[in-house]
């Protein structure tokens, strides 16, 4: 049997913040949705130093319809995850990613039963 070595951990504040497995299972679920229903055709993925963030567009060359947002120097405040719409303005906001991801999951379904 081979050896197992835990993952190191950085302690390095400059270190990018990122989605985890599940997180990102997630948010590419609900994408692959959006564009079966003909609501979404594009998607970026950006890790910066304080946040990790995912945009949906309705076609590429326009600005994100949706941004979803991870940021855990908030976790202890108003939650580290943000949804934000086309305009900029936080639209919901918490601590667990389902919740935060609900009115976009609730606009699918009227898309699918209308």
């Amino acid at each position: 049997m081979g050896t197992v070595h835990p993952f190191p951990v950085s302690n390095n504040p400059n270190a990018q913040t990122g989605f985890d497995r599940l997180e990102l299972k997630r948010i590419m679920d609900l994408y692959g949705r959006m564009v079966a229903a003909g609501l979404w055709k594009d998607y970026a993925i950006e890790f910066r130093n304080d946040a990790a963030i995912f945009w949906a567009f309705r076609r590429s060359a326009e600005r994100p319809e949706y941004k979803v947002e991870k940021r855990p120097a908030l976790r202890t405040r108003q939650g580290m995850w943000a949804l934000i719409g086309e305009n900029g303005a936080i639209l919901r906001r918490g601590h667990e990613l389902g919740p935060v991801l609900a009115p976009i999951e609730r606009r699918l379904m009227k898309v699918i039963a209308g």
